[in-house]
């Protein structure tokens, strides 16, 4: 087994965690009710938030306000203040429920090695894909048009290990369901990924021999790589 003190501070770092977000928005539930309906966390829309009612028409559109449409149809200061409240809680709604995932990511990562690029763009990655939803919505010519171009990216992740794919699959799955409203099922899913995670690190889940000469040498090479380094640094 991996180290009990390093496992059981983890569960309750993220125990405590978990127990705030849910505090924070029960607390919002009761202080302030009326928020409930712009808060992205069992499927509200943004035009639902906005209280405008859905058409084949997008955001986009109803924000252009045409030269010729009525007074009525355009949308009121309340209306598209609450688009604005519900896309900033989307958005850092991603980083709060992904953030768990993170310190997951890094603590049982942590005897192996892991960049910190990778954990940054584990961060940023819900955000873009949380986008991506919004902007697409029920437009099949704009997901199409996103499959051209991100074919035409053709951009690459140079993955370290599987687990590393599906902490990225993770992310991008908080981001799709802050997309749909649907932030609530991101963060059971979170809770139930970050502990699943931790138990499997603490009972070293699948242990084999091979994996443990691989680790031992990736330590000794880390050991020579600082050595070295320190050895560097103090020469005059």
């Amino acid at each position: 087994m991996r180290d009990e003190v390093s496992a059981h501070r983890l569960v309750l770092h993220l125990t405590a965690y978990f127990l705030l977000l849910l505090g924070s928005v029960l607390a919002v539930g009761v202080l302030k009710p009326e928020l409930l309906s712009v808060m992205p966390l069992g499927g509200t829309t943004a035009l639902e938030a906005a209280e405008i009612e859905a058409d084949k028409q997008t955001i986009t559109d109803k924000l252009s306000m045409p030269s010729k449409a009525t007074v009525e149809q355009q949308p009121t200061p309340r209306q598209i203040a609450n688009i604005g409240l519900f896309l900033a809680l989307s958005l850092g709604g991603t980083l709060l429920v992904m953030l768990p995932i993170t310190w997951t990511y890094a603590a049982t990562r942590r005897e192996v090695g892991f960049r910190k690029n990778f954990v940054r763009a584990l961060m940023v990655l819900p955000i873009c894909a949380t986008t991506i939803v919004m902007l697409i919505q029920n437009n099949l010519a704009l997901a199409f048009g996103l499959a051209a171009m991100v074919a035409a990216v053709r951009f690459r992740v140079s993955l370290q290990e599987a687990i590393d794919g599906i902490y990225i699959f993770s992310s991008i799955c908080i981001g799709l369901a802050a997309g749909i409203g649907h932030l609530g099922i991101a963060a059971v899913m979170a809770l139930f990924f970050c502990f699943t995670n931790v138990l499997l690190w603490h009972l070293d889940f699948g242990q084999n021999p091979i994996d443990d000469g691989r680790l031992a040498k990736k330590r000794a090479e880390l050991q020579v790589s600082l050595s070295s380094k320190d050895s560097t640094q103090q020469l005059p």
